[in-house]
């Protein structure tokens, strides 16, 4: 790949990357910061620790219209779209007619608003959204949103930040979104995130970017965080990353995903793939998502691959490193379904070298969502 700067695009924040020393490196074809002056370990602790401001403006943003959008989402997807509440938002996998995963994706439906609001991956969006057109021509219509900007604020101290600037937003829990002003700009926000943590995700229109920015790293709680905490955020989370946990060629029982199917589209069979989706979710997939923790320091990187006591390999490594939280190694990736329980022992195979690892339960650090009462 010969990506040069000249040929990246830009989010709206990125004088301000550069200002705030930013290490620019380039990412699903923008040029992103990796890491501020403080370092990755450094901004990883902050954000699980205070609050951490990510921008997240690479993402696609756009609104689905039409008759009836929700039932026309349905079409590409396993989750229960027609059953999210308004003001509230939803985590989904978008399906190939085969059942392959070709992303995840969030869709949000807002009070008192006949179009749905959808973020997908950096790196899929142009294919996702012309999918999606394409799948849904004459029932929905797709309006991609490339000038709005997207920044995430994470942490326990998230919420009191965000509250000096939003009053009333720390009322939110987990997966409610509404559109609000922050910091004197109109935003939809929505309390979820890609860090465990409890947090915030903002969407802006790109020109408000800057001053929203601005503002939040103001607060002495909060520290700009790079890609590299984001990812090493994320893996302890156990949240799977698009075209390294899962790809076209997997589908949602493989990715050990199932939860993200709602309960009537199971039951109806009504989503794109069921056949084999179906028979996996009555049989068992032959392979499965699983945790690992590696013996030792050495982490075990994508690719690895994984082994029973007797050296046969039985999976590979699809996301691994170090986690911060834990001061020692982690991994995820796929395994024959015969060694996918808790406890499994094996051998992940590094420089050649079989080092033991344990299958355990993800997260591999607890989740700190600020769930509704029920």
């Amino acid at each position: 790949m010969t990506d040069t700067n000249e040929t990246l695009k830009v989010t709206p924040l990125n004088a301000l990357h550069l200002e705030l020393g930013g290490k620019m490196v380039p990412f699903a074809g923008y040029s992103m910061p990796v890491q501020y002056p403080a370092g990755v370990l450094k901004e990883h602790l902050h954000t699980r620790e205070k609050a951490g401001l990510f921008d997240v403006s690479h993402m696609g943003q756009a609104f689905l219209s039409g008759a009836d959008p929700a039932r026309a989402l349905e079409r590409v997807t396993p989750a229960d779209i027609q059953g999210i509440p308004e003001g509230m938002q939803r985590y989904g996998l978008l399906l190939s007619d085969q059942g392959g995963i070709k992303d995840d994706f969030m869709t949000t439906r807002l009070a008192g608003e006949a179009a749905l609001y959808l973020v997908v991956n950096a790196a899929m969006k142009d294919a996702d959204f012309a999918y999606i057109a394409q799948k849904l021509k004459g029932e929905a219509q797709l309006a991609p949103a490339p000038d709005r900007a997207l920044l995430a604020l994470q942490g326990p101290l998230a919420a009191e930040v965000l509250e000096r600037h939003s009053p009333g937003i720390s009322q939110m829990t987990f997966m409610q979104a509404k559109r609000v002003t922050v910091a004197g700009a109109p935003a939809i926000v929505s309390r979820t995130g890609y860090t465990g943590e409890d947090g915030f995700e903002i969407s802006i229109e790109g020109k408000d970017a800057e001053k929203v920015a601005r503002a939040l790293l103001k607060e002495a709680e909060v520290l700009p965080i790079g890609l590299g905490a984001r990812d090493s955020l994320r893996l302890e989370a156990g949240l799977c990353l698009y075209g390294h946990d899962m790809d076209d060629s997997i589908d949602p029982v493989e990715a050990n995903l199932v939860w993200s199917m709602g309960k009537r589209r199971k039951e109806a069979g009504d989503y794109p793939g069921a056949a084999r989706i179906g028979k996996h979710l009555q049989d068992g997939a032959s392979k499965k998502r699983v945790g690992l923790r590696p013996e030792g320091r050495a982490p075990a990187r994508e690719g690895t691959e994984i082994a029973d006591k007797t050296g046969r390999v039985v999976g590979r490594v699809t996301s691994g490193g170090f986690g911060p939280s834990l001061n020692a190694p982690l991994a995820m990736g796929y395994v024959e379904k015969d060694f996918a329980a808790n406890g499994t022992k094996l051998d992940l195979i590094v420089r050649g070298k079989a080092l033991g690892a344990e299958v355990v339960a993800m997260p591999f650090v607890p989740n700190r969502y600020k769930r509704a009462k029920k």
